[in-house]
Order: C-alpha cells, then sequence, then structure tokens
C-alpha cells in the first residue's frame, strides 16, 4: 500500500513538473512572438539623418538615427547629430534616409532643437511616415524592459535599422553638461543647477544608434532617445570594446520641446 502510495505521489510530481515546464515554453514562445511583433511595428517608423550633395565624396553621409512621430513628417533626433550641419551652415543638405524615399534621401528641415537634453526635432517634405508614441517617461522604473532601434554602425547593413534589447537598469541625475554644450551661458547655467534624470540601459549601443528611440517591451511606447555611450578606452575601440552601457534621455524632454514650435 505504501509502495503504491509512493509510486503515485511520483507520478503526480512528474505530471506537475511535465505541465510547468509545458506553460513555461509556452509563456516564452509567446513573449518571443510579441517581441518580434512589437519590432516589425516599430521598423518602419525608423529613419537615417544624414546629407547628401552632389559635390562631396560620397554623396551621401550617414549623421545618426531618427524616429518619426506626430503626424508623421516629424522625426526625433540627437542635437549633435545634426550638430555638423549647423555649424557648417549646410542645413541645406540635411536629408532622411528610408525605405520609402528615393536613394539620395528626402530634404527635411530642423524645427527645435534643445541642446542642453541633446534632441532635435525634424520635419521632412515627403509623405507622412508610420508614427511612434511618446510614452510618460517619468513612470519608467529600474527593471523595466526595453529595447532601441537604430544604425549602429551606419548604413553598412543598407536601410534595414537593428534592435537591441535590455532592461533600465540604472535612473540617476545627470550633474555635467551635455558634451555638445560648447558655450556656458546664463540659461545654461540655470540648467545645471537643476540636474535631470537620465536611463541607464545594459545593453551595448554603437554611435549609430544616437537617436535611436528606447521603448518599452510592454507597452510599445518610446520613453527615451540614446544619446551617449560609455567608451572604457579610446573612443576608436568602441567597435571592439564594447561596454554594454547606453544612456538616454527621457522623452518627456521631447514633449516640452514639441511645445516650442509654433
Amino acid at each position: 500500500m505504501r509502495r503504491g502510495a509512493e509510486i503515485l505521489n511520483f507520478a503526480l510530481l512528474f505530471v506537475f513538473l511535465w505541465f510547468s515546464f509545458a506553460r513555461a515554453d509556452e509563456s516564452e514562445a509567446a513573449q518571443d512572438a510579441r517581441l518580434s511583433d512589437l519590432i516589425k511595428r516599430i521598423k518602419p517608423s525608423i529613419v537615417a539623418v544624414g546629407t547628401y550633395y552632389f559635390n562631396d565624396v560620397p554623396k551621401a553621409a550617414y549623421l545618426g538615427t531618427g524616429f518619426v512621430i506626430d503626424n508623421g513628417k516629424r522625426l526625433v533626433t540627437n542635437y549633435h547629430v545634426v550638430l555638423p550641419v549647423i555649424e557648417k551652415k549646410k542645413t541645406a543638405y540635411l536629408r532622411v534616409f528610408h525605405t520609402n524615399f528615393p536613394d539620395i534621401g528626402i530634404k527635411a528641415g530642423i524645427v527645435a532643437v534643445d541642446e542642453f537634453h541633446d534632441l532635435a526635432i525634424l520635419e521632412h517634405e515627403s509623405d507622412p511616415l508610420p508614427s511612434l508614441t511618446l510614452g510618460d517617461s517619468s513612470s519608467v522604473r529600474e527593471g523595466y524592459g526595453v529595447i532601441f532601434t537604430g544604425y549602429p554602425i551606419g548604413l553598412v547593413l543598407g536601410l534595414n535599422p537593428t534592435t537591441h534589447s535590455g532592461i533600465v537598469s540604472g535612473i540617476a541625475p545627470l550633474i555635467k553638461p551635455s558634451p555638445t554644450a560648447r558655450i556656458i551661458d546664463g540659461d545654461l547655467i540655470r540648467h545645471l543647477n537643476k540636474p535631470y534624470d537620465i536611463f541607464q540601459i545594459d545593453a551595448s549601443a554603437l554611435p549609430g544608434n544616437s537617436g535611436s528611440p528606447v521603448i518599452l517591451r510592454n507597452s510599445g511606447q518610446v520613453v527615451g532617445v540614446i544619446n551617449m555611450v560609455f567608451v572604457k578606452d579610446k573612443k576608436e575601440h568602441v567597435l571592439s570594446v564594447p561596454t554594454g552601457i547606453t544612456y538616454a534621455i527621457p522623452s518627456d524632454f521631447i514633449k516640452a520641446l514639441k511645445k516650442s514650435i509654433p
């Protein structure tokens, strides 16, 4: 009798474990499917930001990543991405590259910049593209799962954006000014007295990811913009010696910048 009870208990335990593993496998498969669907939905909203000028060699030059918001004609990137064309007074050559656009890209204009938070909003001159939704970055907590999509090594792979996945591993104030801040003026000094929180992400971004949207895996909403990669050695070693530490500007600063547009 006792022997029979032991066999029954063992059989029940085996069945319980089998169903537990089966449910775990189904859960992982469902998560993979949701992530794949999310990436598929995001990619049409990702653009490459660069320049095109027929006298340049090569004619097209890549500057960074951007993503589409609002009505499908506006897009967000980093201020430091467009800074070279601003400094060289070549904004007329600014282009947005996308699979829906011609190879030479589509002209884009700069409609708003926030140097301190390293943000810029552009507007392209073609038909609207699918847009992403800006989420509430103030509700993000450490441990939240995120992805970011962009062109980490430029257009080496063509207009095929790449996605990286990780978690928000830290939220801490950025005390020093943005590396693009060249002039310490009165406005900047006032900003320095009010340091703002940035997100640290435990996934490896590369310089080409500048301007990539940081998206919550559970909602698909944009909560940040990649703007810095921690380099532990010389910057030319960023490809061969990645640190896995990436920083992003919260999306609430994009919302604030949008309000400055007439």
